[in-house]
Formats: structure tokens, sequence, C-alpha cells
């Protein structure tokens, strides 16, 4: 996105279903993505912001889930989805030891447009996730900062940028360059067209293992680079027009690790896989005093195309947010080296 050349343009054609007009989690309505990134001296992090409608989310929540494929990790706000199936603010993605900061940043921004919150009303729950970006950046330096979570979340936009960017800008993956990637697809049930997008925040894998589109390039990369232990995470983010309820979201976000491990990894025992996924067809009123409340639900006969949606969707992500990062020197003169410098590799 924004010019960048992605996985599609290597010749590399991530399953068979149809591609939303940006191949962009902002293909489903609302949705858009913010970054700050921050570079400089052994400093290669950030935030993304990602946010699911354009209205006060506290006000006017969505069905919202999440899944723990391996908790290795200090994601905040995850309980509250799971007990109470929505959300109700940006999900912001950074680096692990700044997930306080950025927490708090989040509050005082859902604070200024919601005066309401822990006065008149409940509190309420930020959403914050994490990947830890040591090896390329100076992560004990806490360099991100309130004011940076604030210029993300005004940066959001349909169309944003994709790899070393925001909260992907130290991220590894494959023991490559990782970072922010995302994807999309179509999906039609007779005259109803949905979309469903995909965003990842990758740090994950052992170089070995890495498959492009079923190819073993991993290997071959190995061949010529030394490989090392999988100490990492991703996070990923699925958005849908689909009408689901929060069981309907959990088991796309089960799914998505399909799509994962279709990249090769097999989630190591030190590697933090969450995923969370909401809906924008239903929306929830703080202030809703009805006794009952309608909602629409999707007819789970036809579920198998959503699943290969979000498995197709979550595949070419991974590979997009690689194949869009530049090779990137870090912290103590640690490199990361570009997917896009072994795309020989691909025939």
């Amino acid at each position: 996105m924004l010019g960048q050349k992605r996985i599609a343009d290597y010749g590399i054609h991530v399953g068979h279903m149809k591609r939303g007009a940006l191949n962009s989690i902002t293909d489903v309505s609302g949705v858009k993505v913010g970054h700050y990134t921050l570079r400089g001296e052994g400093i290669n992090t950030g935030v993304t912001a990602v946010i699911p409608h354009e209205g006060n989310l506290f006000r006017e929540k969505l069905f919202a889930a999440c899944h723990i494929i391996n908790g290795f990790g200090k994601s905040v706000g995850l309980i509250q989805i799971e007990e109470m199936g929505t959300i109700e603010t940006p999900i912001l993605l950074t680096n692990t030891l700044n997930t306080g900061t950025v927490s708090e940043a989040l509050v005082r921004y859902m604070l200024k447009d919601n005066r309401d919150i822990g006065r008149e009303t409940g509190t309420v729950n930020p959403v914050v996730c994490e990947c830890n970006d040591g090896f390329l950046n100076d992560i004990q330096g806490l360099h991100v900062r309130k004011e940076h979570v604030l210029t993300a979340i005004a940066n959001a936009n349909k169309e944003f940028e994709e790899g070393a960017a925001g909260a992907g800008c130290g991220m590894s993956c494959y023991q490559l360059k990782g970072g922010i990637g995302t994807a999309s697809r179509i999906i039609q049930v007779e005259r109803a067209v949905f979309t469903l997008g995909v965003l990842v925040l990758s740090n994950f894998g052992e170089m070995g293992d890495l498959l492009v589109d079923g190819r073993k390039v991993g290997q071959k990369i190995a061949s010529i680079e030394p490989p090392q232990e999988d100490r990492g995470s991703v996070i990923v983010v699925i958005a849908t027009d689909i009408p689901m309820t929060e069981r309907q979201l959990k088991r796309l976000c089960r799914r998505s690790s399909v799509g994962i491990t279709r990249t090769g990894t097999y989630i190591g025992n030190g590697s933090g896989e969450i995923a969370l996924a909401f809906s924008t067809a239903n929306r929830f009123f703080h202030y809703e005093t009805a006794p009952v409340c309608a909602l629409e639900m999707f007819n789970e006969n036809n579920m198998d195309m959503v699943f290969r949606a979000v498995v197709e969707a979550a595949e070419e992500a991974v590979l997009n947010s690689m194949i869009c990062s530049e090779p990137t020197r870090g912290r103590d003169g640690n490199m990361r080296h570009s997917l896009k410098e072994y795309t020989s590799f691909f025939i």
C-alpha cells in the first residue's frame, strides 16, 4: 500500500478468493489504521492504531472476541473482551515494555470525548497488544510517549504503510525483517457481499521454516544466513462487516492460526500469538435502555467460506509484512535482512 510492492507483485498469489479493493483490513467500511514510527540510534519502534469505526466507540460498542494461541505475552484488555464480548476502544499495537504508556495514553484519549467514564458510568477497557522488538530496538529505553499514541490515532486512514512502520518498525519475522502486514477477502453468499480483513504485527518464526505460498524459501535463505531460535510473537487483528456474534468471531480467531502456520511456523514455546476479531455490523449503545436488543447473526451453514477467507488473508498479511520491510540495522548493530532480497528463491 502507499506505492509499496507487496507479495502479489512478485507473482505470489495466496489462495483463490477475491481480494478487496485495497487488499487491506481497511476494505471493511469504517476501519482505519494509523502509525507513529520512531527511528534513531539503536531505536526502531512505534505505535500502530486500528480504529474499528468512525463514531464514539465507548458509546457504540462492537461485538468482539479474542483467542490466545500461545500465551507468552503482555497484552492489555483481553479479559474484558473475553467476558463481555465487546470492544469499546481502538486497538493499539506497540512493543512489550511500552504497553503501560500506550494504555494510559489510550485511556486519556477516551476520556477526552467521554467525561462520564469513571464518574457517571463505569470505566473503560483499553486494548493494547504487543510484540518484543528488542533485537532491533533499545526496548529498555521506553521511547514511546503518550503524544506518539495520539498521533498514531490521528494519522489513521484507509491507506497506510506496511512493513517497518509504527509498531512494526523493529519487528523480526523468520529472522528477517517483519512488521505490519494486511490483506482482505470478499465473501459472497447469494446476493449478499461481505468483506473480511486481517492486519498482523509479525515477529515470529525460525528462518529455515519459512514457506512462501508453499515454497521452502526459508531453507534456501538459511543455507546462506545463520538461523536462530524462535523467540517471537504475532498479533492478528481481524475485521469484518459480516454480522457475527462474539462466539462466531472467536471461531474466526482460532482459524487465524492456520494462516500463520501456513507460512511455516510451529508456534514456539516462547512465542506469544494473540488474535482479536470484531464485526462492524451490530452496534451496542452504552446507555441502551431497551430490555431486549435486536441483532443480526450470520448463518453458520456458510461459515466455511469465512474460515477460508481468514486463513488466506492471515497468510498473505504475514508475507506482506515481510516483503514490504526494508533491511534494518538496529540496537548494537543487529541486522535483519528483507525478504525482498531473496525473491529469486520464489521460483
